[in-house]
């Protein structure tokens, strides 16, 4: 049986009023390998926007994901792309190699107060992700995704701070569940209690370092490799 890999102080979930869950390689995990299609259309986007050949353009790619928080917001910068064409276009996936996972929906209903996604997504990809993997939409009070954050990305505080505003949220009565740490980092700041939800030891996957790197951080409460067994031992006694 797969246990969570750290602990801090033990989370109280009767003190919680909103959970948040960020999407990709959070709700499901990193080694289903979906983003691997949304990352292989976006270096065909940046190829087709600059003309550059494909190796060219992936690495300018990753440039702009590391720089901007999302190869979307360095577009937006940087070349002024129209973002709901882009958002069209990258999540035009394969949903079927994601496995339902029914535990964790009933982990997730079951937890008392407010549950939101907080997603660089969009809602269109939030929803057909949710379907795949089994998980009600409908448990959901919120889906907060990159158009209504105004394209701002995680970690930007500007997007926490317009999903904060949105669903009035109090942060020391919030945990954030993420597999970015550097995403987790904002929402540390603002009073957050923080859940790093890290790759399966024994599956391959297809990170780059940069992007998981900062498990052991102070910013970082919480780590575990399943996040259903994590919130389901919440309530053991």
């Amino acid at each position: 049986m797969t246990n969570p890999v750290r602990h801090a102080t033990p989370l109280d979930p009767t003190a919680i009023v909103d959970w948040v869950f960020d999407l990709d390689n959070t709700l499901y995990p990193r080694h289903c390998d979906l983003f691997s299609q949304i990352d292989l259309r976006m270096t065909a986007y940046v190829a087709r926007l600059t003309g550059l050949r494909r190796d060219e353009a992936r690495r300018l790619q990753k440039r702009l994901y590391r720089d901007h928080g999302t190869t979307l917001n360095g577009l937006m910068l940087e070349y002024h792309i129209d973002p709901h064409d882009y958002l069209t276009e990258v999540h035009d996936i394969d949903y079927s190699v994601l496995e339902p996972n029914p535990l964790l929906g009933e982990a997730i209903a079951a937890l008392p107060g407010r549950k939101h996604v907080f997603t660089n997504g969009d809602v269109t990809h939030a929803k057909k992700t949710l379907a795949a993997i089994g998980v009600q939409e409908a448990m959901f009070f919120s889906i907060f995704d990159i158009v209504a954050s105004d394209f701002a990305p995680k970690p930007e505080r500007r997007a926490f701070d317009l999903f904060v505003e949105a669903h009035t949220i109090t942060p020391d009565r919030t945990v954030m569940f993420e597999d970015m740490p550097r995403n987790l980092e904002t929402a540390k700041q603002m009073g957050m209690t923080t859940v790093l939800v890290t790759p399966k030891p024994d599956r391959e996957h297809k990170a780059e370092y940069w992007e998981i790197a900062g498990r052991d951080a102070p910013h970082v409460d919480h780590a575990t490799d399943d996040i259903g067994a994590f919130l389901s031992r919440l309530f053991d006694k």
